[in-house]
């Protein structure tokens, strides 16, 4: 093999045994500032004539270089069974009995779109970098011997600073958290009413409404909230100046906002059940249950549904569209005292009087999964983000892990209160739950209840105030109708089938009718000057004739519209003022 030296200062070219392929060595290079130019001239005379021979097969820009190949470069991530199965979309379709090739052809793409989107949605886990933890005993150890104080002096600053307690003495008290999870609104049944950012502690109003407040909820923004007081519904901003009073909302209860329909649904001591568009300040609809008083009442989000608990151990779900109740369970022989749903609406906590605690697939409306016997009577149930259960009797919380898919042998935490309980709530994305009592607010905390990540196009927790108004437009632009409120959201995308079999029978009804013929002899009836122009002339107008009394024997066959049944107004008359007056 030949050796071609150029000079001591520049690269030496080696000739490979392929004769066609030239490496260059340029160790050999000094570090001068006209050494590379002389390089880059070098190797460019190289290349060119390299170019111009015809018998080359490989050209001088496929030189051998030290790089990784392609099927490193080409490394995927290995997407493990589990995670695409939580974002599996069923079993595929069997194509051996698919006999036409078009439709062959069409199944296959969808299916590998389908498969593409599994495969996409699982990747997204890799940027979901938080975890949750638990607590773990020691062996002869159980987690409720944990204390809030161990808690709290285990953990890190900021999330030891997370857990406090407010003393106040105008209970009993009732709190709600916003959808974000960053500010807290309590209400006092002796008028106390404050509105705060509980991370920061920095209180945004606090007033004393001189009346007994029954419940507080914070509207789609944390800069509104409502207060049910003795008698009617008001809302306040986050200055504690008063909004609006709403007077057809009156002896309230309990209180739920449907964020995406923008409705405060309520119901009432008289047994009232409403639904209030904070959007047009309009009530949607208002029915009379006749179920007695109601004072138990949650929300499944997942349908926009409100269940509410009755004392004859009937859970009944209801909508706006409907004045009687779209489904009704028979969960306990016993009365309710607490109803509570999943946040992604798969299952329902319901606690009645004779101690019974009772989890139900809320999707199936079938028997429980799992049903429990408990020292007392709960009168609260929240569950978490993960699934948790927080059940409250008297003056002791308790939280169940893994309460619903597995049978629960004891609590996951316990912790003991002075006074009595008036309701708690699990804070968003934190691992905070937050007990509202007789004296006052306590923040517990709760390892692994919240979601670690945040997704902070539909919430976010530290957004600044040019986001929260674009937040809010796009919140309205995105407004869902209250029509569309039903017990399964799936059966909006089908198709209507009684209505369009009524529409298709109509159409075949009027393709067999034929329009009358049309018998005109013009001859004997042309006379005169001008025949034939009178002849085309009287044969158009009973042409059409014959075509307005066709349409109009034909519209009885047609459905009926909405607005047929209104009478028409009558022509005002000028005549009409002598007439004598009647007698109211």
């Amino acid at each position: 093999m030949g050796k071609l030296t150029v000079s001591n200062d520049m690269a030496v070219a080696k000739e490979s045994k392929s004769k066609d392929i030239i490496e260059f060595d340029v160790s050999n290079v000094k570090s001068k500032p006209w050494g590379r130019r002389r390089e880059d001239r070098f190797n460019e005379k190289f290349k060119n004539k390299q170019r111009n021979k015809t018998s080359s097969k490989y050209p001088i820009d496929k030189v051998k270089t030290n790089t990784k190949s392609k099927k490193e470069k080409k490394r995927r991530y290995e997407i493990p069974e589990e995670v695409l199965k939580k974002y599996s979309k069923g079993e595929e379709v069997n194509l051996k009995k698919v006999h036409t090739k078009i439709h062959r052809t069409k199944i296959e793409q969808r299916e590998r779109n389908v498969k593409f989107a599994t495969e996409f949605a699982a990747k997204t886990e890799v940027l979901l970098t938080e975890e949750t933890g638990f607590l773990e005993a020691d062996d002869g150890e159980t987690t409720t011997q944990f204390t809030q104080g161990a808690i709290a002096d285990s953990v890190d600053i900021t999330s030891a600073a997370k857990q406090f307690e407010l003393k106040l003495e105008f209970g009993p008290y009732r709190s709600r958290y916003t959808r974000n999870g960053r500010h807290l609104v309590i209400g006092g049944k002796k008028g106390h009413v404050a509105a705060f950012d509980w991370v920061t502690k920095k209180l945004h109003c606090e007033i004393n409404v001189m009346e007994s407040v029954h419940d507080v909820s914070f509207l789609h923004l944390e800069t509104m909230f409502a207060v049910a007081q003795k008698d009617w519904v008001y809302f306040y901003d986050h200055q504690g100046i008063e909004l609006h009073c709403v007077k057809r909302l009156n002896k309230v209860t309990r209180m739920e906002f449907l964020p995406y329909h923008f409705l405060l649904a309520t119901c009432s001591d008289e047994g009232y059940l409403s639904w209030l568009d904070v959007s047009i300040g309009q009530l949607a609809s208002q029915y009379n249950t006749n179920l007695g008083r109601l004072s138990i009442m949650t929300q499944n989000p997942w349908n926009a549904c409100l269940c509410l608990g009755h004392a004859k151990g009937i859970v009944s779900m209801w909508s706006p569209n409907a004045r009687d109740p779209l489904a009704k369970m028979l969960c306990h022989k016993a009365p309710i005292t607490a109803v509570s749903v999943d946040p992604t609406g798969m299952y329902m906590s319901t606690a009645a009087s004779n101690r019974e605690l009772k989890i139900w697939d809320i999707r199936k409306l079938e028997g429980p999964l799992q049903e429990y016997k408990l020292v007392s009577a709960p009168s609260n149930l929240a569950f978490s983000q993960k699934k948790m259960l927080a059940v409250g009797h008297g003056n002791i919380v308790e939280v169940y892990r893994e309460c619903c898919t597995s049978t629960a042998k004891r609590p996951y935490l316990r912790h003991r209160f002075n006074n009595p309980i008036g309701n708690f709530n699990f804070c968003p994305f934190e691992d905070v739950l937050g007990v509202a009592t007789n004296r006052g607010f306590t923040s517990l905390l709760i390892p692994g209840s919240g979601e670690p990540n945040i997704d902070s196009l539909e919430v976010n927790p530290f957004q600044s105030k040019a986001q929260r108004r674009e937040a809010e437009v796009k919140a309205l632009l995105d407004k869902i109708q209250p029509e569309l409120i039903t017990l399964d959201p799936a059966v909006i995308a089908e198709v209507d089938v009684p209505t369009m079999r009524d529409k298709i029978e109509a159409k075949k009804n009027l393709l067999f009718l034929k329009a009358p013929k049309i018998e005109y002899n013009p001859r004997n009836k042309a006379k005169g000057k001008g025949g034939s122009v009178k002849m085309a002339r009287n044969k158009k107008i009973l042409q059409e004739q014959a075509i307005r009394e066709f349409s109009k024997s034909t519209k009885d066959l047609l459905p009926n519209k909405p607005n047929e049944g209104k009478k028409k107004k009558q022509a005002y008359n000028v005549l009409d003022r002598f007439l004598p007056k009647k007698k109211s």
